[in-house]
């Protein structure tokens, strides 16, 4: 089998991720760690370090990460500290993304980085609307995709499938109305019973459909 060619710039590419997460480990207090995960630079930090560490990322010219790609949360309920911030960057000056990752809980905000990226004020409204993430210093910290008056933030693990309200159409008010949400069990039909199982017997089947039963045919 012919070896695939070596393309020189991906390699240049690769050696300039390494070294960049080389220098953010040794050279930064509170990086609690900086690697290369499948090709892309992954920084792992504490919310006292965020800001002069995306300040740093975003004006030094060894990195100049100029855009503030996503950002976004993710739930594991299990840990004290229940969600990850993630804000995803990208150098267009060197052509390289970096992903910075937080944790906070429930109650304790994170630092927003709106002043360093005016686009991180939708973001930081999402992760707010959708998991309850707080970020203290965003003077616009409202919900942004669900409804008026929504309860819960429903990308938490912990989210009912179903959500606690539901939105309907009353012909009788002649309005839209929101009640709690309620399964009626009596409505609810569950056929565990195989379709072939269930299956009448079909014209010509009743000597397979006598076998089937047990049925013994008594010849004359």
């Amino acid at each position: 089998m012919a070896e695939l060619p070596v393309n020189p710039q991906q390699n240049r590419l690769q050696g300039q991720v390494g070294s960049m997460a080389f220098t953010l480990a040794t050279s930064l207090p509170d990086i609690q760690s900086a690697s290369v995960e499948k090709g892309e630079l992954v920084v792992r930090t504490v919310r006292d370090q965020l800001l002069p560490l995306m300040q740093m990322l975003r004006d030094d010219p060894r990195y100049r990460f100029e855009q503030l790609m996503d950002l976004c949360g993710v739930d594991f309920p299990s840990r004290v500290e229940r969600f990850d911030v993630v804000y995803n960057l990208l150098s267009v000056s060197h052509n390289q993304r970096i992903r910075v990752i937080i944790t906070t809980d429930e109650h304790t905000p994170v630092p927003s980085v709106h002043h360093l990226w005016p686009c991180a004020t939708w973001w930081e409204r999402e992760c707010y609307d959708l998991y309850g993430v707080i970020f203290s210093g965003q003077p616009d910290l409202r919900r942004i995709l669900t409804d008026i008056g929504f309860e819960g933030f429903p990308l938490r693990k912990d989210f009912p499938l179903t959500g606690y309200e539901e939105v309907r159409y009353d012909v009788e008010l002649r309005k839209v109305v929101k009640e709690p949400v309620s399964l009626t069990q009596d409505f609810r039909d569950f056929d565990f019973v195989s379709p072939w199982e269930g299956m009448l017997t079909l014209p010509g089947d009743e000597k397979a459909h006598e076998v089937r039963q047990g049925i013994k045919r008594t010849r004359g």
